[in-house]
C-alpha cells in the first residue's frame, strides 16, 4: 500500500525535539531563544533544473537542500537552532525520501539543529526549508558594517562547484578523483557555521557566497556604500581548478555561484585573531583585498595591474 501525505510525514521526518518546545505535529511549532538572543531567519527554495540537476543522489540533495541555509546563519554570525521543509513531490518514491531524509537529518544532527514542521504536497519537486537560529542581540555580522581600510576575507577555496557545472555541461573534462571532488562542492557544500561564530566581535560585515564572489560582494559594498579592490589571483582555489586554463579559473572563482563560503571583512589589527578564529573553526581563510572608501569595484591581478570587470553573477531572472 503506498504512503498517504501524514504517513510520508510519520516514517521520514518526525523527530522528538529536545530544543525547541513544540515540533511537528500541530499547526505551529514554537521556539524560544535563549534570554538576550535575537532570533535569526533563513529561507531557500531549490527548484529540479534550477537549483540541482536531476542526477544528484537524494542522500547529496537533502544534505544540499539544508547546507545552503545554514550557510546564510553562518554569515550572520547565528547559532542554528531549528528548521522547518516544505517539500513538493511528482510522487511518493520511497527510495528518493529514504535518502533524502537521511542526508538531510545526518546534517541537522552535526549542527544541532531540529526539524520541527513544514509541508508535503504533490507536484513537481521542489524543496523549501526555512532555518531558524540564534545570535545575541547586536552581534549579528550584517552585509552593511563594511569600513574603508577593512581586509576583505574569504573562507575555504571557490570555483569547484562551477567547475563541476562545466563539466556536466561538456565544456570542460576532469576524470576520476578529481571530478569525483569538484562534483562534491557542488552537492555537498559544509556551511561554514562554527566559522560564523568564530568571527563575531572580530568581523565588520559578512555574506555566504552563493551567486558568485563578486556578485556577492557588491551586496556588501551597496548595504555599507563603500567600495573594494580585489586581488583575483590571490582567490584560492583547487588543484582541479588550478589546472584548467587561466580564463575558466577566473569565471569560476569570481561569477561561478554556489561555493556557500563566507565573505567577510575585518580591520588589519584583527589579522591574527581572524586566523585564530579560522584554525580553531577548521577551516582556512585568505585575504584577497580591501574596502575602500572611494565607491566601485577595482580587480587588480598579482602584478597590481587593472583587470577589466567583465564578470557576472547569477540572477535568476536574468540571462
Amino acid at each position: 500500500m503506498s504512503l498517504g501525505e501524514f504517513d510520508l510525514i510519520a516514517r521520514y521526518f518526525t523527530r522528538e525535539v529536545r530544543r525547541a518546545a513544540l515540533g511537528v505535529g500541530d499547526d505551529c511549532a514554537l521556539l524560544a531563544p535563549t534570554a538576550g538572543m535575537q532570533l535569526a531567519t533563513s529561507s531557500d527554495m531549490l527548484v529540479e533544473g534550477r537549483h540541482f540537476l536531476s542526477t544528484v543522489a537524494p542522500e547529496r540533495l537533502g544534505h544540499k537542500a539544508l547546507a545552503v541555509n545554514l550557510s546564510d546563519l553562518a554569515a550572520c554570525g547565528a547559532r542554528p537552532l531549528g528548521f522547518t521543509l516544505a517539500l513538493a513531490l511528482p510522487r511518493v518514491d520511497e527510495v528518493f525520501l529514504d535518502g533524502f531524509a537521511r542526508g538531510l537529518l545526518r546534517l541537522a544532527d552535526a549542527h544541532d539543529c531540529e526539524l520541527i514542521g513544514g509541508d508535503t504536497t504533490q507536484g513537481p519537486l521542489n524543496i523549501c526549508i526555512t532555518a531558524f537560529g540564534e545570535v545575541p542581540a547586536g552581534a549579528a555580522l550584517l552585509r552593511s558594517g563594511a569600513v574603508p581600510g577593512d581586509d576583505l576575507y574569504v573562507s575555504g577555496s571557490l570555483g569547484d562547484a562551477r567547475l563541476a557545472l562545466e563539466v556536466f555541461r561538456g565544456h570542460l573534462a576532469l576524470e576520476g578523483m578529481r571530478f569525483d571532488a569538484v562534483r562534491a562542492a557542488m552537492e555537498l557544500p559544509q556551511p561554514r557555521v562554527s566559522l560564523g561564530l568564530a568571527l563575531r566581535g572580530l568581523a565588520h560585515s559578512a555574506i555566504d557566497i552563493s551567486d558568485g564572489l563578486l556578485g556577492d560582494l557588491r551586496h556588501i559594498l551597496r548595504r555599507s556604500a563603500v567600495g573594494a579592490t580585489v586581488d583575483i589571483d590571490a582567490v584560492p582555489r583547487s588543484d582541479a581548478l588550478a589546472a584548467q586554463a587561466p580564463e575558466w579559473q577566473r569565471v569560476c572563482t569570481l561569477a561561478g555561484g554556489d561555493d556557500y563560503e563566507l565573505l567577510f571583512t575585518a580591520p588589519p589589527r584583527q589579522d591574527r585573531a581572524v586566523h585564530e578564529a579560522a584554525a580553531q573553526a577548521g577551516v582556512p581563510v585568505t585575504r584577497i583585498g580591501r574596502i575602500d572608501a572611494e565607491p566601485g569595484l577595482r580587480l587588480v591581478d598579482r602584478h597590481r595591474v587593472a583587470v577589466a570587470d567583465t564578470f557576472g553573477s547569477f540572477d535568476h531572472f536574468r540571462p
